[in-house]
């Protein structure tokens, strides 16, 4: 199912976004109507619709979101137009101080100075905004208020908490039927929703925000894929290794990251004395593996890889079931290489993308991100980096779309955003290169004409961290995963209790075969377990009676289906085995595909 927002929209003078910033305006004003004294935050438009954070003195509910909804459609026809007004600082501030807007007079000293400072109104209501909106609410437009959160002020959970209202804003009511719509096949995919209903993770407030506890269910998915990734990794030359959780300080000195990612680094404890830090990066740690001796120029490039666990500190505020933590694992892997060989690593790093992503059906879109503005190292350095990334590219004629300023701190990067069944993009893969860490750490190697050299370093994950990518998986694959990597391949199920033994010698041959199968054995009505497999979205179920076990065959049962199809239980298993070695992303036509005589 794609996005609503890839469909052909109205032709209208103002682009989408405007219009939702615009309704956010509106809805501002049917809230400072309906609860006098409300204090207002920041009212933006967002990717597929807007928000606007109030400070009231009730709790909002769903009932009261239909409230607002009607005073709307009030004010939006009997809206004057909308104007802009240029003002100065002090203006601005006096304007808000009048209306005791505490918050939006915070919110003009975030404003440059020098820049143009400017108030938007229609009718009685005025707000400080730098635009652009709609010139009137008279022309037809079509909105919904979606639900009411918690926001903290400015995203820092030491100031007040604020309640935002979010809702979206289409140009034709087909455009928002269909958005809703989309809407509500998200609900049904939330991977947290799906994480209860599965059994597959949970969080808990015993331990602290932003860190998984992986069920066995979801224990079997994961392991699936490590199983997967360390294949392919070993298959183009990476080394695994295994670094410390926790290092000196002095190393994330060296490093940069104190430097440049301390506010994502948690506090100091100290050891004997000295500093230590749970790491936010692996890249230190393969260095240091790097210097324990000299190299030379006849066994580089090295690839050394590891599903590494990292910590970086989050605001609790923005932590999101599995895609937003504090503590995650990386697929991580560490390229030190000399410069002829660069562009060949790099573009062998893009194969193993294209490899990985297709294998769970993924499509991507690549981005060549440049210097930000917190970085280390010199302009030439950047500039050689930034061009050694276009010319792999160039190699694997891969397209690149251009992130102005999203590099990382020590190398410009080339990122891969992958679309999900919904249409929505994620940031997935990375591929990073970085001169600036061997030089900070004075790596060398001695090359052919015996002189010591640089090597480069790339760093890069494929997966990007486990937590984030298989919450991704889940929503993606609305839970019923691929037979390859799901919790349980196989639920083999009896039609009564004589037929146990039979079952029991399926489910012995099946665990043979490494297949993970739920025999259903326990008293219980045949049609119950089905559901039950059902509801757990195990892509096969066998079900046995006499005649199967009279004739050693099986009832072949997919998921989400009601035909069953009678087969030898030997070619269900080699159909199996072959749909899982080949890691098939649906479960073809196996149970159509011949019917035993």
């Amino acid at each position: 199912m794609s996005s609503p927002q890839d469909a052909a929209q109205v032709a209208q003078p103002y682009p989408l976004s405007t219009l939702r910033h615009s309704v956010s305006h509106l809805m501002a004003s049917a809230v400072a109507k309906l609860y006098p004294g409300a204090q207002f935050g920041f009212g933006p438009a967002v990717e597929n619709g807007f928000y606007y954070d109030f400070d009231v003195a009730v709790p909002l509910a769903d009932e009261d979101l239909r409230k607002i909804e009607k005073e709307m459609a009030r004010s939006a026809k009997r809206a004057a137009p909308m104007t802009r007004i240029e003002v100065t600082r002090d203006e601005a501030k006096r304007r808000l101080a009048a209306k005791g807007q505490h918050y939006k007079i915070e919110a003009v000293d975030l404003i440059p100075e020098g820049e143009t400072i400017t108030f938007y109104s229609h009718g009685d209501w005025e707000d400080l905004c730098e635009g652009p909106h709609i010139d009137s609410f008279q022309r037809p437009f079509y909105f919904k208020l979606l639900s009411v959160a918690g926001a903290y002020w400015r995203g820092d959970e030491k100031r007040p908490m604020l309640q935002r209202i979010y809702g979206t804003a289409f140009w034709s009511q087909e455009e928002l039927d269909a958005h809703l719509k989309w809407m509500e096949e998200v609900k049904l995919r939330d991977h947290r929703k799906l994480g209860t209903e599965l059994d597959l993770f949970s969080v808990h407030g015993e331990a602290g925000g932003g860190f998984i506890f992986w069920h066995p269910n979801l224990g079997a998915v994961r392991r699936s894929i490590e199983e997967f990734w360390w294949e392919v990794h070993t298959r183009r030359g990476y080394k695994p290794v295994y670094t410390p959780h926790v290092s000196r300080e002095t190393l994330f000195s060296i490093s940069g990251h104190l430097e440049k990612y301390a506010d994502l680094m948690y506090a100091p404890m100290e050891i004997e004395e000295q500093p230590y830090r749970v790491k936010p990066m692996n890249c230190p740690g393969h260095i240091m593996i790097y210097k324990t001796r000299g190299r030379s120029y006849r066994e580089l490039p090295l690839r050394w890889a590891e599903l590494g666990t990292v910590y970086r500190y989050e605001r609790s505020g923005v932590l999101h079931g599995m895609l937003r933590v504090r503590g995650f694992t990386q697929d991580d892997a560490h390229i030190f290489c000399t410069p002829e060989q660069l562009a060949d690593e790099i573009a062998g790093v893009v194969d193993l993308v294209h490899t990985t992503l297709s294998t769970f059906g993924f499509e991507y879109t690549a981005y060549l991100a440049t210097r930000p503005e917190k970085s280390i190292g010199e302009e030439a350095v950047w500039a050689m980096a930034t061009e050694a990334l276009k010319r792999a590219a160039a190699l694997k004629n891969l397209p690149l779309e251009l992130d102005e300023g999203g590099g990382a701190f020590y190398g410009p990067k080339i990122d891969f955003k992958i679309r999900d069944a919904l249409g929505r993009e994620w940031q997935n893969s990375t591929i990073q290169c970085d001169f600036n860490l061997p030089q900070r750490f004075d790596l060398t190697f001695t090359d052919k004409d015996g002189l010591q050299k640089r090597p480069i370093m790339v760093h890069r994950a494929i997966l990007g961290s486990m937590e984030r990518f298989v919450g991704g998986l889940i929503e993606h694959f609305g839970g019923r995963f691929p037979l390859w990597c799901a919790p349980t391949q196989v639920a083999v199920i009896p039609i009564r209790e004589e037929h146990t033994e039979y079952c029991q010698s399926l489910e012995a041959r099946l665990q043979h075969a490494l297949f993970r199968v739920d025999a259903k054995l326990a008293p219980g009505h045949m049609n119950t377990k089905i559901k039950e497999a059902q509801h757990d979205r195990v892509p096969f179920m066998l079900i046995a009676g006499d005649r199967e076990a009279a004739e050693g065959t099986v009832a072949v049962r997919r998921r989400d289906t009601r035909e069953q199809v009678v087969m030898p239980f030997a070619e269900f298993l080699a159909l199996a085995e072959d749909l899982r070695d080949r890691r098939a992303l649906d479960l073809g036509e196996t149970t159509t595909a011949r019917v035993a005589s």
